[in-house]
């Protein structure tokens, strides 16, 4: 009997189809990822939620809902979150109150964010995000920019353990991405392999810093691909020195680690080799991963999905990769334990008015 349930997939519609229905029954997967194509209103994205729900209630259902430019949902009600610079520009903003002013907004201000992000999302069935970002601010990769908080690790952790505390507050957990840092470098690995040739201790005392100070309080991390070849050769989210050694022994990391999106293009070369999306998977959870995030891959008839769930099957009989009850363990922690508001009776709760006050 299967004990883990790596795999986080999507789906290409509003509802689910009866190809969805057998995908998410399959107990190797863990959940699935939404994305602006799976929203039309309110009413449907709870209701897709509740029928995904209704398959199998471990589920978990995630999104990529940071604010800024990555929000997947953003009419009928959803607030429009500001990008996380936005909460880095009000550090040093004191007016002409005291001094130090400007970075306590800043951290209300964040907390506020992380709130209105998790109670909306949850009042719809939606139980996690993949939020905060913790890549510095170099101002030369087009693929993090704004969506960072600022350039110092120590503005960064502040503002993010602001941030995570309104997750907190509605009942969510939080991602802190992409380990050790994606920001130096300026190739996007969604369509290259980005490489950082810094070294072990330049990137542990900068880039990788949050993730240190905040050890105790990520529920989640997720590596990125993006290869730091003095350390290891393949991506970091590939590459049990990163995940097993580094984040899990060194900076002592105990929550769950995803793999980010397998279908980028920096998941799918190792070793200079073109790999399948069944040799990602098994790379990623074999380097200590505990979930594999498989995206945009139920469109267009596409079987890579099945593929994938059927070759992790082999691997399992084979002895290739073998369920962890630990890693499943991680997952379901991250399923939200206290019920959610409803729409209607979140927005009218003092909490909600309050955060939405605080709103940069």
């Amino acid at each position: 009997m299967n004990i883990q349930a790596p795999l986080i997939i999507d789906i290409e519609g509003h509802a689910l189809t009866a190809q969805d229905k057998k995908r998410l029954k399959n107990p190797l997967t863990g959940g699935i990822i939404l994305f602006g194509r799976n929203w039309q209103s309110r009413a449907q994205l709870t209701a897709l939620c509740a029928e995904i729900k209704a398959v199998r209630k471990d589920l978990l259902i995630c999104v990529d809902h940071e604010g800024g430019r990555v929000q997947r949902f953003r009419t009928d009600g959803f607030t429009h979150l500001p990008a996380m610079r936005r909460l880095g520009e009000m550090w040093s903003q004191d007016g002409k109150g005291l001094e130090g002013e400007g970075v306590l907004k800043a951290c209300q201000a964040a907390t506020a964010v992380g709130y209105v992000l998790a109670a909306e999302l949850r009042a719809c069935g939606v139980d996690f995000s993949f939020t905060p970002v913790l890549d510095l601010d170099y101002g030369e990769s087009s693929v993090i920019g704004d969506r960072s908080f600022h350039r110092d690790p120590r503005h960064v952790s502040l503002l993010a353990n602001s941030l995570m505390h309104g997750l907190r507050r509605a009942g969510m957990g939080n991602c802190g991405k992409h380990f050790p840092g994606h920001g130096y470098v300026k190739a996007d690995s969604h369509v290259d392999m980005p490489i950082d040739k810094r070294s072990l201790k330049t990137i542990l005392k900068d880039d990788a810093k949050p993730y240190e100070w905040l050890t105790n309080e990520l529920t989640a991390v997720m590596p990125a691909h993006v290869i730091y070849p003095k350390i290891d050769s393949q991506p970091a989210g590939f590459s049990a020195t990163w995940i097993q050694t580094i984040l899990r022994e060194q900076l002592e990391f105990t929550g769950a680690v995803f793999s980010d999106d397998l279908s980028m293009a920096g998941a799918r070369v190792l070793d200079g080799q073109a790999i399948s999306f069944t040799q990602g998977a098994l790379a990623a959870l074999q380097a200590g991963c505990d979930m594999a995030l498989l995206c945009n891959q139920s469109l267009k008839g596409s079987k890579v999905i099945d593929e994938v769930l059927d070759g992790l099957a082999e691997a399992q009989v084979k002895g290739w990769w073998q369920p962890d009850e630990i890693s499943e363990a991680r997952r379901l922690a991250l399923l939200p334990s206290s019920p959610a508001l409803a729409w209607d009776d979140l927005v009218r709760s003092v909490n909600y008015q309050q955060a939405l006050a605080c709103l940069p």
